[in-house]
């Protein structure tokens, strides 16, 4: 009974050293930095036509541009409101 009880206690003490906490450290993590935007009035006349070519009937709400000179336009075409993507050129950006 003694060598049962005995047995019990070593089977239970290695089964809870087993269970401890693993800490482990994640190196896929990634920091995200968002450029600054800031308001304009205007946007470059190149960005106003190409808007025109690639979505007829657009409508500029604002317009913003980072030190980059990359403008986040927020537009309306037919009702439904987006936000693009240029640069100073005119070329719709994928963000």
């Amino acid at each position: 009974m003694k060598k049962l009880i005995l047995s019990a206690a070593i089977v239970l003490g290695t089964l809870s050293a087993q269970a401890g906490t693993v800490l482990v450290k994640n190196p896929m993590v990634q920091t995200v930095t968002q450029d600054e935007y800031k308001e304009v009035d205007a946007v470059p006349a190149a960005i106003k036509t190409a808007l025109d070519n690639a979505y007829p009937g657009v409508k500029l709400e604002k317009a913003y541009v980072n030190d980059k000179k990359e403008y986040k336009i927020d537009i309306v075409v037919r009702d439904v409101k987006s936000t693009i993507y240029t640069d100073a050129q005119g070329n719709i950006l994928k963000k």
